[in-house]
């Protein structure tokens, strides 16, 4: 005689609260349920969105890549008031989309945060519960080890019943140990999302220190269009008057500078520096703009952007630099270039030459001194973005390229020094009567200056 419902003993698999809380667990594992779905559909949109930046940082590049252009045009071209005014003209178009790049990608590392973020909230909220899932889930099995083998099958309406449940409870157990190891690898990619939120963080607040000086190069480039047609009332003999008096003065302070370097007592020694040829340096470039210099190999005769060696050049042999030759390298770069660190160090010194109407030397510069016996200066900056005594790492952004000082074009002026040799000067401690007085420049013993080009 069967049982009826009422008298059937009820089965601890079927019957007790035990199934339903596995089918949570169960859900939870299942893709796309719950938070993960919606968490996921969040995802897409914010890739769609970064993806649509991209598509839009590609327009903005390829608008920088023609005003480059048209500026290695002139630049190449005799300098003239006509051409200065131009060149000034395009240089402020080409700031404009600099600036209009800067924001997208702040835009786009705020979207990529807020995907981390998202994504971060889900897994934390999926190890909550699955946590939550397994605890419950452990207590119910505990229970059922409890009963004994003989109690399990009588308590089943069958033997085969009794027999398909304990199978079950296996098939659960592995589930619960899959899940564990689901979670703890969950956690694991919790970690790494952390950490990237973090770098991401880090680059938004570098990008917004270069926005800020984007903006104050744009603003100071406007000044100089007024300033140019001001001082020159729109003649070019005035213009072409400017520039002579400007190169006299710069070729004098140049003078006095030399004078001072050769007297200068320094033993050079090559095992306090790493050897040429090891590579040590990084070109102080941005890479999207290096990698751009390849296409104006036929402006500049290298793919480097490179106007001017250092040594003995052709424009030192014209009678440039007093027959010293050239302490550094010279790279083309129009206004508004972004210049980074060549090699991890610590900002030694800055200074700005400008501050003094007519000192011409190197308007505003960095001086880096780096741990292994190198120090590199990067000198004619519209830009400083960085402070004395900050700790800078290799390809972290450090200023924007101009032609303070004294310079014939926008151009980042790239000088090597052998640490122990280059030291900071007021010019007025070098030569008592000059223009240049409360100005403080990096100076060196001649065999200080090192060639870039060797540790590049």
């Amino acid at each position: 005689m069967k049982p009826s419902p009422a008298s059937k003993k009820p089965s601890l698999l079927s019957d007790s609260p035990f199934p339903a809380i596995i089918l949570a667990a169960l859900l939870v594992m299942v893709p796309g349920f719950g938070l993960h779905a919606e968490t996921a559909t969040t995802t897409d949109e914010l890739q769609g969105k970064i993806t649509d930046k991209s598509a839009e940082l590609k327009k903005l590049q390829d608008e920088i890549a023609q005003y480059e252009r048209e500026l290695d045009t002139i630049g190449s071209a005799r300098k003239t008031l006509e051409g200065e005014v131009k060149r000034l003209g395009i240089s402020s178009k080409k700031m404009t989309t600099d600036i209009a790049i800067t924001q997208n990608r702040i835009k786009t590392a705020e979207l990529k945060v807020s995907d981390l973020e998202s994504q971060i909230g889900d897994k934390q909220k999926r190890i909550e519960t699955g946590r939550a899932t397994i605890e419950a889930s452990l207590r119910n099995i505990g229970r059922m080890d409890e009963i004994t083998l003989a109690e399990h099958f009588l308590s089943s309406v069958s033997f085969t019943h009794g027999w398909e449940e304990a199978d079950r409870l296996r098939e659960i157990q592995g589930a619960l140990a899959a899940k564990i190891t689901e979670l703890m690898a969950t956690k694991v990619v919790l970690g790494e999302n952390r950490n990237t939120v973090e770098k991401e963080q880090k680059t938004l607040i570098s990008y917004r220190s270069q926005l800020s000086g984007q903006k104050s190069v744009l603003d100071q480039n406007r000044k100089n269009q007024v300033s140019v047609l001001s001082e020159t009332k729109n003649k070019e003999t005035n213009f072409q008057s400017i520039l002579s008096e400007k190169k006299t003065d710069a070729l004098e302070l140049e003078q006095e500078i030399s004078n001072y370097e050769s007297q200068l007592k320094y033993s050079f020694d090559p095992s306090s520096i790493p050897s040429p040829g090891t590579g040590v340096l990084s070109f102080p470039l941005e890479t999207s703009y290096l990698s751009r210099c390849a296409s104006k190999k036929g402006t500049y005769g290298n793919i480097y952007c490179i106007t001017q060696y250092f040594g003995n050049t052709a424009f030192a042999k014209s009678g440039a630099y007093n027959g010293k030759g050239h302490n550094g390298v010279d790279f083309g770069t129009p206004e508004g270039t972004k210049i980074v660190a060549a090699l991890t160090g610590v900002v030694k010194a800055t200074g700005n030459t400008d501050t003094l109407r007519g000192c011409y030397s190197y308007g505003k510069w960095v001086l880096i001194e780096h741990g292994n016996g190198l120090s590199t200066l990067y000198a004619h900056l519209s830009y400083t973005g960085v402070s004395t005594g900050q700790t800078i790492g290799r390809g972290e952004f450090m200023g924007y390229s101009g032609q303070t000082g004294y310079a014939t074009g926008p151009h980042l002026h790239f000088t090597l020094f052998a640490s122990n040799a280059v030291k900071i000067l007021r010019l007025g401690d070098i030569k008592a009567v000059t223009k240049c007085a409360s100005a403080i420049v990096p100076v060196a013993a001649t065999a200080g200056y090192l060639n870039p080009m060797q540790y590049f």
